[in-house]
């Protein structure tokens, strides 16, 4: 499945609703990384990451939109999805995407530490798994990085 059609259109329009999760997340004392689930150009699940707020180590933004996309349609099968977050996907993310099939990955800014789907590894296109989804990188980078380095500085 290729990526949403609109999202492909207009990337931008897209991350901003991202980043505008993202901004949530931190204005409840999370990290701002943010995340929206698309399908037919429409977002049909929002979130930001709530590992500090829930205390759950799992409570990225991706595995939220997910679970919230996949009570939405009713499926586990999300090939009609496509994930827009703020931060390139860590491997627990990426494997996410791939088991729940979505037709697509965007994300702003790359993470050279963790980030699974271009920068060290490359889950969403590796042939030896049962499903690969296109990813694209880069978009609103400057901005989705900026919000990060912002929020650890001021922890500093």
């Amino acid at each position: 499945m290729p990526i949403d059609s609109d999202v492909a259109a207009d990337p931008e329009r897209f991350m901003r609703l991202a980043i505008e999760a993202a901004r949530i997340a931190e204005a409840d004392g999370d990290l701002p990384i943010g995340a929206v689930a698309v399908v037919g150009g429409e977002v049909i699940a929002s979130a930001g990451n709530r590992r500090t707020v829930d205390g759950d180590p799992t409570a990225h933004a991706e595995l939220l939109v997910l679970r919230d996309a996949a009570t939405q349609t009713g499926e586990w099968r999300l090939n009609d999805l496509t994930v827009v977050v703020t931060l390139e996907p860590c491997p627990m993310c990426a494997g996410a995407l791939w088991a729940a099939r979505v037709g697509g990955l965007v994300f702003g800014a790359a993470d050279m530490k963790a980030g699974a789907t271009g920068s060290l590894y490359h889950l969403g296109s590796d042939p030896r798994l049962n499903h690969e989804y296109p990813t694209r990188g880069g978009v609103l980078a400057a901005e989705c990085a900026a919000m990060l380095t912002d929020f650890f500085e001021a922890r500093r």
